[in-house]
């Protein structure tokens, strides 16, 4: 049974002050992958959609500006955020802390063929 340490969790480039971690994926035999992820206020994700591959996102400190759909809220730690496939979704950490969330994706290979509506890919889209 694979066992990922999450302290030591290898770092997969993204964004500028958005640092993303892999807890689990294809090096563990999965078909899906999690990762743990820590976003400067002001970083964040453009608003995006997975056409075929729900998402799940875990506030677990700091808060969250969240565009779903047509909705905006702002989350923060103890949020578990659903995301369907194909529902367009953003977020932006604010506040004077970082935050720090647990994502889970339904589908290896999801982050590479995702649409972006606003901005462009993260700089490691392909490794997870």
């Amino acid at each position: 049974m694979p066992i990922v340490q999450n302290a030591s969790a290898r770092e997969i480039p993204w964004r500028p002050g958005y640092r993303s971690y892999l807890l689990a994926g294809k090096d563990e035999g999965l078909s899906c992958s999690s990762s743990t992820s820590v976003i400067e206020p002001g970083s964040g994700a453009p608003l995006h959609l997975h056409q075929d591959a729900d998402e799940i996102i875990i506030v677990t400190a700091g808060t969250l500006d969240v565009r779903l759909g047509a909705e905006r809220r702002t989350v923060s730690d103890g949020t578990t955020i659903s995301i369907p496939a194909g529902t367009p979704h953003g977020f932006t950490a604010v506040g004077p802390e970082p935050a720090r969330i647990i994502t889970f994706i339904s589908r290896l290979g999801a982050f590479a063929a995702t649409t972006y509506l606003e901005g462009g890919p993260p700089a490691g889209a392909s490794e997870k």
